[in-house]
C-alpha cells in the first residue's frame, strides 16, 4: 500500500474533509466558536510545522488486522473479497497501514512524523459504522519520551480546540508492567502467558484463579500408565476406533503435556502481589507511590520505569486532572511504554494512544525503532463542543 501525502495547501486525500488552514498558529483556540472553524483548525493541527499529512488507502488488506489485532478487533471489520479470494476491509484506523508503508518506504528508520484526519469504519452493535478520526504518529525520533511528551501535547491541544476543559487523563504503564512481570518469582513459562492478557482483565483473572487452584494443589495427575487405561476405556464406550486417527497413548501423552505445564507453580505470595498490584488506581503521584512500595517490599526495582511515568505527568499541565490504573492497556499488545486515554463529561474517550515499538518488530523492522502516537475522535470531540 502506499500513502497519499498532503502538503500544505495541497489537495485533500481520499476519505479526507477539504479545509483550508489557517496560516496563523491558535493560541489557546478562544476564537474557535464553528463546527467548521473547529474542523479547519484541527487540520492546521495535523499539518503542523515538520508533520506529513497521509491518507491511507481507504481499502486496506484485512490479513494484517487479523494477524496484529487479534480475532476481537477482526470481528469490528467491514469485510469484502478480491475476485482472487483476498479479503479487503474498510479502513479501520490509520496507524497500521502507516506504520507499514513507513517500513516499505526508503525513509525506514529515519525521523518521521504523520498526521491524518479522515474516516475510519468498525461494525457496531447500533449505531453509525463511519466515524472521523485524526491523529499523529511520531516514527524513529531521536528522544522517544520528547515524543510522548509531543504527542500528548497533540491531545491536549485537540481538546482545546474543542473547548474541552474537563477531560480526565488516565494513564498505564505497560513497560511497567512487564517490568514488575520480570522481576517476580514464577516459572519463566507463565510470564508470556500472563503478559498477552494484560489489558483483558476478564482473562487474566481466569489465568490468575486457575493458578492459583494450581499453587493449592488442588490439581491431581494420574500416572500414564492409569491414563492410557481410562483413555482406552472411554474410547471403547464410545465406539471410538483404538488405532484410526490418535491412540490412547498420544492422548494420554499430551494431556500429560499439558499437566506438566499446569505443574509449573506459581508462588501464591506471586499471584497475591499480581492481584495486589493490578487493583492499585487513583490519583497518579499517589498511585505510583503505592505501586514503589509493593515493589520495594518484593525487592523488585521499578525506580526507572516509575520515574518515566512522573517525569510525563508534567505534559498534561497543572489543571488535568491525572489517574494511574495499574490494570489499564490498550487490547493490542503491540504497546510497550506508556499509554494513555482522554475521557470527556459524556463518558466517551476522546483520544488514546502511547508507545508502541513492538508494532514496528511485528511488521519485520530489522532494528529497534521508537513509535509514539494518538488517535482522536473527531465526532465525539464535536459533541463534547456543543453540549
Amino acid at each position: 500500500m502506499h500513502l497519499q501525502c498532503r502538503n500544505e495547501g495541497g489537495a485533500p486525500g481520499p476519505g479526507q474533509r477539504a479545509a483550508r488552514r489557517p496560516r496563523r498558529r491558535h493560541q489557546g483556540h478562544a476564537g474557535v466558536t464553528t463546527s467548521s472553524e473547529r474542523l479547519a483548525a484541527l487540520a492546521a493541527l495535523v499539518e503542523g510545522e515538520g508533520v506529513t499529512r497521509v491518507a491511507p488507502p481507504l481499502l486496506l488488506p484485512a490479513g494484517p488486522y487479523f494477524d496484529l489485532a487479534g480475532e476481537e478487533f477482526g470481528r469490528r471489520l467491514l469485510l469484502t473479497t478480491g475476485g482472487d479470494g483476498t479479503e479487503f476491509c474498510l479502513r479501520p484506523d490509520f496507524t497500521l497501514p502507516i506504520v507499514t508503508d513507513y517500513l516499505e518506504s526508503e525513509a525506514a528508520g529515519k525521523p518521521a512524523a504523520f498526521g491524518y484526519l479522515g474516516p475510519i469504519f468498525r461494525q457496531r452493535r447500533t449505531g453509525v459504522i463511519e466515524f472521523d478520526q485524526a491523529g499523529l504518529e511520531l516514527l524513529a525520533q531521536p528522544d522517544a519520551d520528547v515524543a510522548l511528551d509531543r504527542v500528548f501535547g497533540f491531545a491536549r491541544q485537540t481538546l482545546e480546540i474543542f473547548n474541552v476543559r474537563h477531560a480526565v487523563v488516565r494513564l498505564g504503564g505497560v513497560g511497567l508492567f512487564e517490568a514488575l512481570l520480570a522481576g517476580l518469582d514464577m516459572p519463566d513459562v507463565w510470564r508470556p502467558r500472563i503478559r498477552n492478557r494484560f489489558g483483558h482483565a476478564e482473562a487474566l483473572e481466569r489465568l490468575l484463579t486457575r493458578l492459583a487452584t494450581q499453587a493449592n494443589g488442588k490439581a491431581e495427575t494420574p500416572d500414564r500408565a492409569t491414563l492410557i487405561e481410562q483413555v482406552t476405556e472411554q474410547m471403547l464406550a464410545a465406539g471410538l476406533s483404538l488405532t484410526e486417527g490418535r491412540g490412547p497413548e498420544e492422548i494420554a501423552d499430551r494431556y500429560l503435556e499439558q499437566q506438566a505445564l499446569d505443574a509449573a507453580l506459581v508462588p501464591g505470595a506471586t499471584l497475591e502481589l499480581l492481584r495486589s498490584y493490578l487493583a492499585i488506581t487513583g490519583e497518579a503521584e499517589e498511585a505510583l507511590a503505592a505501586v514503589e512500595a509493593l515493589a520495594g517490599r518484593a525487592g523488585i526495582d521499578l525506580s526507572a520505569r516509575l520515574g518515566t511515568l512522573r517525569r510525563h505527568l508534567n505534559a498534561f499541565g497543572p489543571a488535568a486532572p491525572v489517574t494511574f490504573d495499574a490494570a489499564f492497556s490498550p487490547r493490542l499488545d503491540y504497546y510497550t511504554g506508556v499509554v494513555f486515554e482522554m475521557t470527556g463529561q459524556g463518558g466517551h474517550v476522546l483520544a488514546s494512544g502511547g508507545q508502541y515499538d513492538r508494532l514496528l518488530e511485528r511488521l519485520g523492522a530489522t532494528s529497534r525503532i521508537a513509535a509514539s502516537g494518538c488517535a482522536v475522535w473527531v465526532d465525539r470531540l464535536e459533541r463534547e463542543a456543543l453540549a
